[in-house]
């Protein structure tokens, strides 16, 4: 793909310009590494590196399109872009070189704590079943129809992004879902896109080792819907205290969903076992195969989405009623000896909660609850005691063990839930550090009809010690541990 310069700097803020505006671009890059004489690079100030220091370097290496947000000389040949924010100018940028993808999409994004990405992949699913042609970008897979894209952040870079979305309009998908975190609001990969509609699903403790505050944290999500457009529509969690917040400046249409308060759209879980949820829908009384009360919400966002649409409702509950459990979110699997182990993503204090709370709900109380958990390095440290003090609280024995370290001592990490740990609950705390030793031991504890929760990881199929990533997967492992018991 080619691109006048001038084409392609259209609606972005920019001070200064210097050089050539006629030149033809074929990529944008904001990685040094990548530059070619073609592209145009972008200085972005990272959390790890300043793009800055690297313009010299890439001037050397025939770049000679610099966007940048400090002025200085450049050699006659090279164009320089002086804007005050190289970041959100990368995203309007990235939205010009690839046509506005999103306004030929229906784009659905989901932001919140909890819930986003088996919210995006249930939309995605039934999009299918209701026999639409689809895009899914997700913390797990983005996907183009049936064609799976690795993914290697929640929401990826803008660049990615709009590349994403291009390849889907050009293979015919109508609608996409995608999960909004709030690391991309914040660092404006998402600056540009044009949203069909919004939806919030809750906010919890997280990721306040970037947003340092939770008030930062909630601002952020708000932002997302303070910019949809006023044919958008914005969808909230009015059970969650946060939830009116999203709305409050918004020129979205407004609507809500809810278990507990009145909604627009409202649930109310009938049962809820093994086998599955029962709960009504605006009154419409379906079965799924989900399972808990957090996942009642998810459906409950997901089926107001539909209606929001335009999609009929009764096809929409009987596709409902057909979808599986996303991957690594309440997974199960139970032994021949009748042991049964979940392995779910929840790595906040709400969603280890919400999860420890659906097994209580559904157990006999005759069994033991065994939880594995553990907290990742390099991440908001003060949920850690927070994580252990919640697993103790709802579990009849808790080991605490590795999750994904990466740069940090895991011992370290363990030793800082520790501190959650009360005098009560330290004779059914086990330390294990090994995360295969920790899951091997809680089945060996274990006996008919105890449920074993591993907790922190779900889909993930990797384990990232001082900054490499080993093959681990939970679920296998458990699998393979429960075919040696019973041999």
């Amino acid at each position: 793909m080619k691109k006048q310069l001038k084409d392609i700097l259209v609606n972005c803020n920019i001070t200064t310009t210097r050089g050539d505006l006629d030149k033809t671009i074929q990529g944008l890059v904001f990685d040094s590494r990548k530059v070619s004489p073609e592209s145009a690079f972008v200085a972005i100030r990272g959390v790890q590196a300043d793009g800055h220091s690297y313009i010299a370097s890439v001037i050397e290496n025939g770049c000679s399109v610099i966007i940048s947000e400090e002025e200085f000389e450049v050699p006659a040949n090279c164009t320089l872009i002086v804007t005050p924010n190289t970041s959100e100018t990368l995203a309007v940028m990235a939205t010009n070189f690839y046509d506005h993808p999103s306004k030929k999409l229906n784009l659905i994004g989901i932001t919140g704590t909890n819930g986003k990405t088996t919210s995006t992949t249930l939309l995605f699913n039934l999009y299918k079943k209701l026999g639409f042609h689809c895009g899914l970008l997700s913390t797990v897979v983005n996907k183009i129809g049936d064609r799976a894209i690795a993914s290697t952040h929640t929401t990826p870079d803008p660049v990615s992004l709009n590349q994403l979305l291009a390849e889907m309009v050009e293979d015919g998908c109508s609608h996409c879902f995608m999960e909004v975190s709030s690391h991309a609001i914040h660092q404006h990969r998402i600056t540009g896109l044009e949203f069909k509609g919004g939806v919030f699903t809750n906010i919890t403790h997280d990721h306040l080792d970037y947003h340092k505050t939770f008030s930062e944290y909630i601002h952020v999500k708000k932002s997302f819907f303070d910019h949809l457009a006023k044919d958008a529509f914005a969808l909230t969690n009015s059970d969650d205290k946060n939830g009116s917040v999203m709305l409050q400046n918004t020129s979205a249409s407004k609507h809500t969903y809810a278990l507990k308060s009145p909604a627009e759209f409202k649930g109310k879980v009938i049962e809820n076992q093994f086998s599955g949820l029962v709960l009504t829908l605006n009154g419409h009384e379906v079965w799924t195969r989900l399972i808990g009360d957090f996942n009642a919400y998810n459906l409950l966002a997901v089926y107001g989405v539909s209606q929001l649409l335009g999609e009929d409702a009764l096809e929409v509950l009987t596709a409902l009623s057909s979808l599986e459990s996303v991957e690594g979110r309440f997974q199960y699997v139970q032994s021949d000896g009748g042991i049964t182990a979940i392995v779910d993503y929840a790595h906040t204090p709400d969603a280890l909660e919400n999860v420890l709370k659906t097994i209580q709900n559904i157990r006999t109380k005759n069994e033991q609850v065994i939880t594995v958990v553990g907290c990742g390095g390099d991440r908001d440290k003060a949920k850690r005691p927070v994580m252990a003090a919640i697993a103790c609280e709802k579990s009849d024995k808790v080991i605490l063990t590795a999750d994904n370290p990466r740069s940090e001592d895991p011992a370290v990490i363990i030793e800082e839930m520790q501190t959650g740990v009360e005098g009560q609950h330290f004779k059914k705390t086990l330390d294990i550090l090994d995360r295969t030793q920790a899951i091997k031991t809680a089945i060996s504890m274990a006996e008919k009809g105890d449920i074993i929760l591993i907790a922190g990881k779900g889909h993930e199929k990797y384990q990232e010690i001082k900054g490499i990533k080993h093959p681990f997967d939970d679920l296998q492992i458990t699998i393979d541990l429960f075919n040696k018991l019973e041999k």
